[in-house]
């Protein structure tokens, strides 16, 4: 996989821009300017990402995810990470047919629900999960794959299922592999 060089990131006049940033050289990007990415997080191939994304340290979107915060934003917290394909979207075109659908329609036309996302510190989004708009998910909680996410979840548990539910409480011993990692790789000021 080959990411951008840092000159090429700075080219994209992202809103912010921490070290050690990875994107794939195959990455699609879109509103750069309105997206923040933070310290040590990657963005591998074919992942699409547009608008008010948030992106803080120590995260990882994996292979053809996407992530569309439009309207209102979406944001993962510190080492939080998105397993292959999986989607978040902050608004949405109402599919019932009380209203036209899709980017080609003019906004008179449609009935879009459009609500932020917020995933905290160490959440973990399995393979194909889907995130819908409004959904905030605690700290600490790990979804498994294909999961379809269409309301909050706690902080600290394992939820799987569509749509999610909880299945039982996550282990909190990472909290004590994350303070080691931060005292031998402390965050440097952005340069």
């Amino acid at each position: 996989m080959g990411y951008l060089s840092r000159d090429k990131l700075h080219k994209l006049n992202f809103a912010y821009l921490g070290n050690d940033v990875k994107i794939s050289d195959r990455a699609s990007l879109d509103k750069t300017h309105l997206m923040s990415i933070g310290n040590r997080s990657r963005i591998d191939d074919f992942c699409a990402l547009s608008g008010f994304v948030n992106i803080k340290s120590n995260v990882h979107v994996a292979v053809h995810c996407s992530i569309t915060a439009s309207i209102d934003p979406i944001t993962l917290s510190d080492f939080s990470g998105l397993a292959f394909s999986c989607h978040l979207f902050s608004s949405s075109d109402d599919y019932s047919g009380a209203s036209l659908t899709n980017p080609t329609i003019p906004t008179g036309f449609k009935n879009i629900t459009s609500a932020p996302i917020f995933l905290g510190k160490h959440v973990i989004l399995g393979a194909a999960s889907l995130v819908f708009p409004g959904v905030t998910i605690g700290e600490g909680s790990s979804f498994g794959a294909g999961s379809v996410i269409n309301r909050s979840a706690e902080p600290w548990g394992i939820y799987a299922g569509a749509p999610a539910r909880k299945i039982k409480d996550r282990s909190k011993d990472l909290l004590a592999l994350e303070s080691d990692y931060l005292r031998e790789y402390p965050y440097e000021t952005n340069g």
